[in-house]
């Protein structure tokens, strides 16, 4: 298994001569296509050749094994010269998570056929885990596969997955074999979302748009190539998986910058000052920035822990806070704006970009930030579930009870 995580334990001169290293890949890749006259798949490809995609990942894989916190500045360089975002940005479940494991526990085909595509955004992906009957218990999905020579019939339900409309392939987790406990009778795929008996049916939110959707498995048939890593290990290869989602958010915002940004600017456009109401909504207004701040320097930890090669828990204390503060900021957000902080523009559906992130095509006012504040508390693992693995791995904790341990999943009650 190839190791995705950064060097750790490095000196101050090898710090300085990967920079030095990451700046010459970035120059003679602005010197040979200029952003302002390459094709932007182009110029994604040549990035990815050139070790830019993903620093800390391996020579020949997109990276160059420097350490993950070059990444920010890599991306900063290009940027300011006009470079195209990728799919890290556009599709950051495939081409952020995603990658990182086809990268660790993929076959040396499967690396050449998904690695670059997911990033030039050629290729789209999703992410195929949470059941009606298993979204906070995973590992208790019903979805199977049963093998059939070289090849395997999956047949199931998929719920609450991001993205799958205009998914061009997933990681799907499956059920290989049903007579062991649950957790070890997992394996996980690549999946073609358009093979035949893929039906997706995209779930409409309260703001219009439909970023969830249901999938629906019908004797698809995946090659046993397309398996993703050992039969019997998809629980080890999707929480390798689900630590990368829990890091795999925004940038860290410089302070005062983000989401409390637009609020202040509210508060700005506001006529009104000076009154009690408008005092203490001033008074809710530093609340929110204080804790915008503290998140943001959480997310900075996060980022310096993960840049040592740490996977941790703090990725799920980042998660959760991120979620807590900022759904508590969408939801207080439009009384800045009085009246009219009740009113939508409309909930027509927006068009269809695929090269839009997914998660900002619901961004706009404040009223829609508030109205699309639920999901937060759901997507990436839901705040309960983030909350157990806090109180289980950081705290030490007592383990909720589980009558189903050691007890073939065939065998336990299930919804």
């Amino acid at each position: 298994m190839a190791d995705t995580r950064a060097p750790v334990h490095r000196t101050s001169t090898e710090d300085h001569v990967g920079r030095v290293r990451v700046d010459a890949a970035i120059d003679n890749l602005l010197t040979n296509f200029p952003p302002a006259t390459t094709d932007p798949v182009t110029f994604l490809r040549a990035q990815f050749d050139a070790g830019l995609a993903y620093v800390w990942f391996p020579e020949g894989y997109g990276g160059l094994g420097e350490p993950i916190d070059l990444q920010a500045y890599v991306d900063d360089r290009l940027e300011a010269a006009g470079a195209p975002p990728s799919g890290r940005v556009t599709n950051a479940i495939a081409a952020g998570q995603g990658a990182a494991s086809i990268l660790a526990y993929g076959t040396e085909d499967q690396k050449r056929r998904y690695l670059r595509p997911l990033f030039t955004a050629e290729l789209l992906g999703c992410q195929l885990y949470s059941e009606p009957g298993a979204g906070s218990d995973l590992a208790s999905l019903a979805t199977r596969a049963v093998r059939d020579g070289d090849a395997w019939i999956v047949n199931g339900q998929k719920v609450w997955t991001s993205g799958a409309h205009r998914a061009d392939i997933a990681i799907l987790l499956a059920r290989t074999d049903p007579n062991v406990p649950k957790h070890a009778g997992l394996t996980q795929f690549v999946l073609d979302m358009h093979a035949p008996g893929v039906e997706v049916r995209p779930l409409r939110q309260m703001t219009g748009n439909a970023q969830f959707n249901e999938v629906f498995l019908t004797d698809v048939r995946i090659p046993d190539s397309e398996r993703l890593g050992p039969v019997g290990a998809g629980w080890s290869v999707s929480q390798h998986l689900l630590v990368y989602e829990r890091y795999n958010m925004g940038r860290v915002p410089a302070r005062g910058q983000g989401a409390i940004a637009k609020v202040v600017a509210a508060w700005k456009a506001r006529s009104d000052h000076s009154s009690p109401h408008a005092r203490s909504l001033r008074a809710e207004l530093m609340r929110h920035w204080v804790d915008a701040e503290v998140l943001r320097l959480l997310q900075m930890r996060a980022a310096s822990l993960r840049a040592r090669g740490s996977s941790g828990p703090e990725g799920s204390l980042g998660k959760l806070a991120t979620s807590v503060v900022n759904r508590r900021l969408a939801e207080w957000a439009p009384n800045l704006l009085g009246p009219a902080g009740v009113l939508i523009e409309g909930y027509q559906p927006a068009p269809e970009d695929r090269t839009a992130p997914i998660l900002e095509r619901n961004s706009g006012s404040l009223p829609m930030g508030c109205v699309a504040s639920p999901s937060i508390a759901i997507a990436g693992g839901t705040d309960e579930i983030q909350r157990n693995i806090i109180g289980d791995r950081v705290l030490g904790l007592p383990r909720e009870p589980a009558v189903d341990r050691d007890i073939p999943w065939s065998q336990t009650l299930r919804n």
